[in-house]
């Protein structure tokens, strides 16, 4: 069961990593003419596919371009592990906004994603112009990242889509209450069945390996700070990772964003429900 009324078109750009070259996945939706942009950027282990429903939600205004960051979804895994890193990333992210042809470009961050976007913004002379951050922000808990830890590199292989649907849903239990079609829908864009008719998960456990290997991130406050552009901050009411007391920071620095909570919801909204997408529609069409 998919949620979504069609697929998005599937693309591929070279990216680059100090150890070679890689084939990077994107995904679009929208007139492929339309100059207003938007850029989609995933959490650590998932995907461009995250964002299905809420590109076609902006389809008939924007442009949407969702990327498989590397070593996720269709885009290659990286030579070395230790080039999963910012670095990396904003590489990534600097080639697809040049091979989309905007000037300027809106950006959903989800997580990681959200903290790549964060980044990017606070740049001198930054095509960001508009910022979606979700659930994430300067300070990450020290608890959300303990609990990641735990499974993040080690998912299973299963024998079939039911087993492997079961372990997607108890590794993403904060995602809250969704439907037995959305779970399926998360699950089927984030796994696929290899050649001997198990099933894995589409990410190179090796994103684990920077990820074990730094401390707790340092706060970003001082690129909090330095961002001008419109911002729009969403969190989850549950979220161990986005803590009310730095949203509650957010929104009085830097950008000063209004802060949009989803009840019931932990790390992260997933974007799939009208009530979750509304209000970044509305910010970004405006």
């Amino acid at each position: 069961m998919s949620l979504t009324n069609g697929s998005p078109r599937r693309h591929y750009l070279t990216g680059l990593s100090p150890h070679g070259c890689h084939r990077v996945a994107y995904f679009e939706w929208g007139a492929a003419a339309n100059p207003r942009v938007v850029i989609c950027v995933h959490g650590l282990s998932r995907n461009a596919r995250d964002f299905d429903v809420l590109g076609e939600a902006l389809a008939p205004t924007h442009r949407v371009l969702a990327v498989d960051m590397p070593g996720r979804g269709e885009s290659d895994w990286l030579a070395d592990p230790n080039d999963y890193v910012f670095p990396t990333y904003l590489t990534t992210l600097t080639a697809l906004i040049a091979r989309s042809g905007a000037e300027t470009v809106a950006w959903v961050g989800t997580s990681m994603g959200g903290l790549l976007g964060m980044v990017m913004a606070a740049q001198p002379k930054s095509p960001v112009a508009r910022l979606v951050v979700n659930d994430v922000g300067p300070v990450i808990e020290p608890a959300a990242v303990a609990r990641i830890g735990e499974y993040i590199g080690k998912a299973p292989i299963c024998a079939n889509f039911a087993d492997i649907e079961r372990y997607i849903r108890i590794v993403s239990a904060p995602f809250g209450k969704l439907s037995d079609g959305q779970w399926e829908h998360l699950t089927r864009t984030n796994v696929r069945q290899r050649a001997d008719g198990r099933w894995e998960v589409v990410y190179d456990p090796g994103i684990a390996v920077p990820f074990r290997t730094a401390a707790v991130p340092p706060d970003l406050w001082a690129m909090w700070d330095a961002i001008r552009c419109p911002t729009l901050v969403l969190r989850g009411t549950e979220s161990d990772l986005l803590s009310v007391a730095t949203a509650a920071q957010m929104a009085a620095r830097g950008p000063k964003p209004a802060v949009v909570e989803f009840a019931g919801v932990g790390h992260a909204p997933m974007l799939l429900t009208p009530d979750q997408n509304a209000p970044i529609v509305a910010f970004l069409v405006t």
